[in-house]
């Protein structure tokens, strides 16, 4: 369970009124590295911020997030190799529950029973189906495999690891519902080099991606889970990716997904070092909860300022909600730019 952001000087700034550029590819869906998106209508050429553009062009004030020329300035849409036959983005949105079986505090996927659970993912499925035609929606399951403790346990960690049992038993649920599964990770005092090679088994299937948790991640810091939060370098981050780029191609598989959390300027050192491959898509999670302004701006100054691939965004539905503000609407999402392509509820 994520905790209220931090360093949100931007709060306390007035909105910014700027002029809408009349195309930017990549607030549609983080798709600036499609070579085969094809509009039905070529959109009209970029015009520069003359005097003459900016009387003629109606002034608009964004809200956190959304703002074109901010994410045009943070350099979106990103150069990326060209995806990979196979690829599940951007031809695709994926709309994820979140959680573990064992636990109903921990997320959507592990508070309802299973068909409860599942028909209620198809509900947010068609909401977004309604709400961005253009995008296929992808159903998914977001399993937490390995669990950060607050106590050491057995192996001295401060980490659980999940049996097979248990993470077969959502696959199974997940396969049923042709959705994909991710496995989530959560370190604790683990090396990641030396606990992903544990679930090589399950990533080996087509249909089973990852997602790493650096809140989680405090390795060398003698600190249990849960009293600070921890950190990733772009060198794990580049680990992991290298060693599922291994995987992709020592197994002849699509591309993967791997999706790495963030909600704090922290969270990702070093970001701008991160390395794009071909065999594995990286999504940046916002999966802060608060406010919806809250949210934005911590999708602004996290993701949208330090852009790494793709963009994705956690939506808590007891957490965003507690201090009576309204879950965000798939409507709201989609006016952040770029648009987030994978879409979590915990």
């Amino acid at each position: 369970m994520k905790r209220p952001y931090f360093n949100h000087i931007s709060r306390y700034l007035p909105f910014l009124l700027t002029t809408l550029s009349l195309s930017f590819v990549g607030c549609k869906g983080n798709r600036g590295s499609d070579p085969v998106a094809k509009p039905a209508i070529k959109p009209a050429p970029f015009i520069s911020a003359t005097a003459a553009a900016k009387k003629a062009l109606p002034h608009v004030k964004y809200k956190a997030g959304e703002n074109p020329e901010f994410a045009r300035k943070c350099g979106w849409p990103i150069p990326s190799p060209p995806p990979l036959p196979g690829s599940l983005l951007p031809r695709k949105r994926i709309v994820a529950y979140y959680g573990n079986p064992l636990s109903k505090r921990m997320g959507i996927l592990g508070e309802l029973p299973k068909e409860e659970m599942l028909r209620k993912l198809q509900e947010e499925v068609k909401r977004w189906e309604l709400a961005d035609p253009a995008v296929p929606v992808q159903p998914a399951l977001h399993l937490i495999a390995v669990v950060a403790q607050g106590t050491p346990g057995k192996a001295g960690l401060y980490r659980m690891v999940v049996t097979d049992e248990i993470v077969n038993r959502v696959y199974g649920w997940a396969r049923g519902a042709h959705a994909l599964l991710f496995i989530d990770i959560q370190t604790g005092h683990e090396d990641i080099r030396k606990l992903l090679p544990r679930f090589r088994w399950l990533l080996k299937n087509p249909d089973v991606h990852l997602g790493i948790d650096p809140e989680f991640n405090l390795v060398g810091s003698g600190r249990r889970p849960g009293s600070i939060i921890g950190a990733y370098d772009a060198a794990d981050v580049n680990f992991v990716s290298g060693y599922l780029a291994d995987l992709v191609r020592q197994e002849k598989l699509p591309p993967k997904l791997l999706v790495v959390h963030r909600f704090t300027g922290h969270g990702v050192t070093n970001a701008e070092k991160i390395i794009r491959r071909q065999e594995v898509q990286i999504v940046m999670n916002m999966d802060g909860w608060g406010a919806p302004w809250l949210k934005r701006d911590s999708y602004k100054d996290y993701v949208v300022a330090e852009p790494v691939q793709y963009t994705g965004f956690k939506l808590f539905y007891h957490n965003d909600t507690k201090k009576g503000d309204q879950l965000m609407t798939p409507g709201d999402l989609l006016k952040l730019c770029p648009q987030p392509l994978y879409v979590q509820y915990q």
